[in-house]
């Protein structure tokens, strides 16, 4: 798959074999040849010099860092600076070289450049990609382990080119339900021609074995991780497939990190859930974590449960949960796949933020209901059998016709109908009178139809409880009957006694003394 990624990336060259030609749709601000400052001190990709972090990796500052703009050229230098050109080819260089103009090459791209500008500086973008191309070239083929300065020199390119501060989302003035990503135009980032070969070499680092996780946890740390977390929330569905493939491939090679990425993306969830509500890459990151729970040891840790209560299950607060209900979905069923004492919590957890004038939704609370039904168990299956089927009861006599129709498709599943009889002693009189209701009243017809042949299962299961049932429900309503026809009265005989009495003159004259008109 990444061999087919670089072949659809085009290599323009030119007659000469120490250039490349211009890029058509490439611009930039003056060009930089160095990361290296005058003193020789080391600088970042803004120009500012470099703190050493506590693990010893080159961090920039962080005040050099604010109000930088996304696709920026970030290297400044003086009047004396050396053009930005071509390095000589990893095949035109003695084997003994080949590692010195790797990081010659590395140094080279740190420079980034300002995309939003398509007139300026084709030559050395176009210089700067070709030169990126060879980088992911040369790690696949690296002949020997990184060393640690090596890997600072890698970590330094990617941090100049890939952590930056995303533009401002073009939907952020939308309500979350209404943006669809399906409709609306997605938004492309123009510095992704050399975004995205960056990506592939960090991908290509990460999977080497040449890259010693011992060594390279040193530099793809903590703050490493968060900076990568926050890039889940470009509006670049591209940018966002390499984050979740490379943030999935650095939880399995560097298990010191795994707690604390868990605990990263937990706080991302709380953050979307109950301040922004808004957020590019729920789905990604649900997706990673899909995997990451299907691989969890049993029995499951405390940490783990309540990761599921306290942030998968608040996921179907938000509006916008068709952006990534699918995935979620997958989540919480792998959950009472591991362990099926958890589907009394998770159903009612759904029960708990079940949407009340949201119809869509409803039908998505459905489809997962099922998913889970069908992992549950008996026992389980008691504990919440009452509110549930309440609350099934209210879907099936919804005035739109897919709520209805979607509750009533629960009885297609054999499994979940075999749930049902064999506690149809609680159920059916539960939801017998939603039932009868439907099948007199409802306006669609084929609600009308599911809604008989739901009727026949009980009929069928248990002839004479259903009857029993039946009898109890007419008498019901009979009883329901002579109490609104009492209660009219009452309000009948109500309102002749206050209009009687209002009509009385001494009463009139009495409301007269007090100012009350009759």
């Amino acid at each position: 798959m990444i061999k087919q990624i670089l072949n659809k990336l085009p290599r323009k060259q030119s007659s000469k074999s120490s250039q490349s030609n211009v890029g058509k749709n490439d611009s930039a601000s003056s060009p930089v040849s160095s990361c290296v400052s005058n003193n020789g001190s080391k600088v970042d990709s803004s120009g500012k010099s470099l703190n050493k972090s506590v693990n010893g990796s080159l961090t920039p500052n962080t005040k050099s860092n604010q109000g930088k703009k996304s696709g920026q050229l970030g290297s400044t230098h003086g009047l004396n600076q050396a053009p930005y050109e071509a390095l000589p080819s990893f095949r035109d260089v003695p084997a003994a070289e080949k590692h010195n103009l790797f990081i010659k090459k590395l140094n080279m791209c740190c420079v980034v450049f300002d995309f939003t500008d398509p007139s300026k500086n084709l030559k050395e973008k176009d210089v700067k990609r070709q030169t990126l191309l060879e980088l992911v070239d040369y790690i696949a083929s690296a002949p020997s382990k990184f060393n640690e300065a090596t890997m600072q020199e890698i970590t330094k390119m990617i941090t100049s080119n890939l952590f930056r501060s995303l533009p401002s989302c073009t939907h952020e003035f939308k309500l979350p339900d209404v943006y669809d990503p399906e409709d609306d135009e997605p938004s492309m980032d123009p510095s992704w021609p050399h975004l995205q070969i960056v990506y592939e070499f960090l991908l290509r680092f990460i999977a080497a074995p040449e890259t010693d996780a011992k060594i390279a946890k040193r530099y793809i740390d903590h703050s490493f991780v968060l900076k990568l977390l926050d890039l889940f929330d470009s509006e670049d569905q591209r940018e966002r497939e390499y984050l979740k493939t490379i943030l999935h491939r650095i939880y399995g090679k560097f298990m010191v990190h795994r707690p604390f990425i868990r605990k990263a993306i937990n706080n991302i969830f709380y953050s979307f859930i109950y301040e922004t509500e808004k957020h590019n890459g729920i789905a990604e990151l649900l997706e990673i974590l899909g995997s990451i729970i299907n691989g969890f040891a049993l029995p499951l840790k405390e940490e783990h449960k309540m990761f599921l209560m306290r942030a998968l299950v608040p996921l179907h607060k938000p509006k916008c949960l068709n952006m990534y209900h699918q995935q979620l979905s997958y989540c919480i069923t792998q959950f009472v796949e591991k362990d099926f004492k958890l589907a009394d919590t998770v159903i009612r957890g759904l029960l708990k933020f079940w949407p009340v004038t949201n119809s869509a939704k409803e039908v998505m609370f459905l489809s997962e209901l099922e998913e889970v039904l069908e992992a549950t168990q008996g026992a389980e299956f008691q504990r919440c059998m009452v509110p549930l089927f309440r609350q099934i009861g209210l879907c099936l006599n919804s005035s739109h016709f897919q709520v209805a129709e979607r509750a009533l498709f629960l009885w297609n599943n054999d499994h979940i109908r075999n749930l049902i009889i064999q506690n149809r002693k609680v159920i059916l009189p539960i939801i017998l009178p939603a039932l009868e209701k439907n099948t007199h009243g409802h306006w669609n017809q084929a609600v009308q139809s599911l809604t008989l042949n739901v009727r026949k299962i009980f009929s069928d299961a248990d002839q004479s409880f259903f009857d029993e049932c039946l009898n109890k429900h007419q008498e019901d309503e009979l009883k329901e009957k002579e109490n609104n026809k009492k209660r009219e009265s009452i309000w009948v005989h109500l309102e002749n006694v206050a209009a009687f009495k209002t009509n009385e003159p001494g009463l009139v004259s009495k409301f007269a003394s007090v100012g009350i008109s009759s």
